[in-house]
């Protein structure tokens, strides 16, 4: 129940018991008065008590004092004095009248009969129901003011109720429009200035959780290194494709950046970025005409362009800009590659996950082309290998055809009394001629179990090459995989191989990562002691990355280490870093093994490094890898 309601209740009760009150003191009054009347009559029969005669005279003696509502009188001795008169019943009474019922009956025993009355209080009765009328108008005139003012007074607030009401509710949909103050009235009016001001805190707050939203918006669904849309806007664009009520048709382009890996790893993170932003620009001029191009970066090394409204054959025209754009930069950078694309057309109602799947083996297909090459897949036939699949195809192409190169890239050492090697890095093509991404031919080759047979490739070709070319002379460094070193099978054969060519064999610096290394130092020890013995040397790359770092040291003792890049790219910024390989060159001084910076790309990198007293350095800086072109002619006629 409301408080307006309960109110009313209270008021209707206490005035309720105000007219009860006023009904029990007036009711006393008549009460009171009637019984004076009856003492007064009482006394004045009492001095007739020796009455003889008849009874209607004494009627009209005392009726000029009282009045009666009955009277009999009866003579005992003589019947005709006898006399009645009025009734003894009394007369029905009519509005409050029937409220104040009152009876003055007497009996009184006289010399020569009795005497029976009733007094009538009519005149009383009128003149009480008169004053309780005018107490009752007092009251409930007082009754209907009041509540006819808190009428008004409740109506009134309830209007400013409402009209707060209301301006919550637009607060709830996010409305701040003005608050008219003439509306709200009263004790309100403070409830008014603060809602108003909570208002504007409230809207302040707001925008700047939609300022924050933006920015979250845009980290969540804009790459910050491209500016390209994300993955979860790419996934919204496909469901919208994919969905019954799209009409119309288009391409979607997929561009795989494919040497991330590589850059990331030898000359940093920076690098890898200003990589893709490059990329980036590339696309954007290549589609600077076609305004419905939506560009997203979908993973790490992937970017996909969706074009509407848009043949095949125009498509392929963006290809082939991009990939003039990719040369270009392949150029500048003397990377491998750069990029490689696949184009797959779309229609209504496409099936998102079809038109991925269709755009991973475009790619795929687009890799084992040779650099920067595209590929347009329009459908599945049935006679395609999908991406991995692809890859085994490709490795065991190239694997049949020894299809393999080399590029070279010294190591300078840091003083007069080490001797450094130059280190061979394998690169692959397809049946064309087309160089391969390096970094995904190895990582497929060991995801297919094929590491084995490829690093058997490596070490055979360079095996002929040195033998076949007196004039490449020095130490020469060749990079297998973990997997394979730690292959007792794989070791037993490159001893078998190497005891053959001793000469040669002690010519040669295996480099082995030491992540894969660390996982079983039984196996590296054991890798180790073996080409050890046969006079060949070992050389852990992208050493410091693991917890074990220092365990290898003292269990297999390699006769170089190769520090990650990284330590080198932050060696002027991070004084942790600069001790930490200080500490490294020190242990590996005292063990006989020397130390080698890589990545080294900047003059103060090389100065810094100079300062601890490093072995040797290796990268962009102090030389860039080039081919073998002699080697490779003579390869080609073996």
């Amino acid at each position: 129940m409301t408080t307006s309601k309960l109110f009313q209740l209270f008021l209707v009760l206490l005035f309720s018991g105000l007219t009860f009150l006023s009904y029990q003191d007036e009711k006393l009054k008549l009460s009171t008065q009637a019984q004076l009347q009856l003492d007064q009559y009482a006394n004045t029969i009492k001095q007739q008590q020796q009455w003889q005669g008849k009874g209607e005279a004494l009627f009209d003696t005392l009726t000029q004092q009282f009045n009666f509502q009955f009277f009999q009188y009866i003579d005992t001795s003589d019947s005709g004095n006898n006399f009645t008169h009025g009734q003894l019943a009394p007369t029905e009474k009519v509005n409050l009248a029937k409220f104040f019922s009152l009876q003055s009956p007497h009996t009184q025993a006289l010399d020569a009969g009795r005497l029976q009355v009733k007094l009538s209080n009519l005149a009383t009765i009128d003149s009480t129901v008169a004053r309780f009328q005018n107490v009752l108008f007092i009251i409930w005139t007082t009754f209907l003011l009041i509540s006819v003012t808190y009428l008004l007074l409740t109506m009134r607030q309830k209007r400013s109720i409402r009209y707060i009401s209301m301006c919550v509710e637009n607060l709830a949909k996010l409305s701040f429009g003005a608050i008219e103050n003439s509306r709200i009235k009263g004790e309100f009016k403070s409830i008014g200035v603060t809602f108003d001001n909570s208002k504007q805190l409230l809207k302040a707050k707001i925008d700047g959780f939609h300022k924050t939203h933006e920015r979250l918006s845009k980290t969540a669904f804009h790459d910050p290194i491209t500016g390209f849309g994300t993955r979860a806007l790419f996934t919204e664009k496909l469901d919208e494709i994919g969905k019954p009520e799209h009409k119309g048709k288009g391409v979607l382009m997929v561009i795989r950046a494919t040497e991330l890996a590589s850059i990331n790893q030898m000359h940093g993170r920076e690098a890898g970025d200003d990589y893709l932003t490059r990329i980036a620009n590339e696309i954007k001029c290549a589609f600077n005409e076609i305004p419905q191009a939506q560009f997203y970066r979908i993973s790490t090394a992937d970017f996909a362009i969706v074009i509407a409204d848009i043949a095949i054959k125009q498509a392929t025209g963006i290809a082939d800009a991009l990939k003039t754009a990719f040369n270009e930069y392949q150029q500048q950078v003397g990377t491998p590659a750069i990029g490689h694309t696949g184009l797959v057309p779309y229609l209504q109602d496409s099936d998102p996950v079809s038109l991925m799947t269709l755009a991973d083996t475009a790619v795929s297909i687009a890799q084992t082309l040779g650099p920067n090459s595209y590929h347009i897949q329009e459908k599945l036939t049935g006679g395609e290998l999908f991406g991995e699949s692809r890859w085994k195809v490709a490795i065991n192409d190239l694997l049949r055809r020894k299809a393999i190169r080399f590029y070279i890239q010294p190591i300078r050492p840091c003083r007069h009394n080490v001797e450094f090697y130059r280190e061979l890095l394998s690169r692959f093509y397809n049946s064309q001629g087309k160089l391969l991404p390096t970094a995904t031919v190895i990582a497929m080759a060991e995801r297919h179990g094929m590491s084995e047979e490829l690093d058997k490739l490596i070490v055979l070709n360079t095996l002929r090459m040195l033998i076949q070319s007196p004039n490449l002379d020095g130490l020469i460094g060749i990079n297998i995989s973990a997997a394979s070193a730690t292959n007792k099978s794989f070791v037993s054969w490159l001893k078998n191989i190497l005891s053959r060519q001793r000469q040669i064999a002690a010519r040669l610096v295996f480099e082995v990562s030491e992540s894969g290394m660390q996982a079983n130092l039984s196996a590296t020890y054991h890798f180790i002691n073996e080409l050890h013995s046969v006079g060949s040397r070992i050389s852990i790359e992208r050493f410091g990355l693991g917890f074990t770092s220092f365990k290898l040291f003292k269990e297999v003792r390699p006769d170089y280490i190769k520090l990650d890049p990284s330590y080198t790219q932050e060696i002027t910024q991070d004084p942790h870093n600069k001790f930490f390989v200080k500490m490294i060159i020190d242990i590996a001084r005292k063990l006989g093994i020397k130390v080698i910076a890589t990545g080294v790309e900047k003059q103060q990198d090389k100065l810094a490094m100079e300062q601890l007293l490093i072995d040797g350095l290796q990268g962009y800086y102090i030389s860039e890898p080039s081919p073998l072109k002699k080697e490779e002619k003579s390869l080609t006629t073996a």
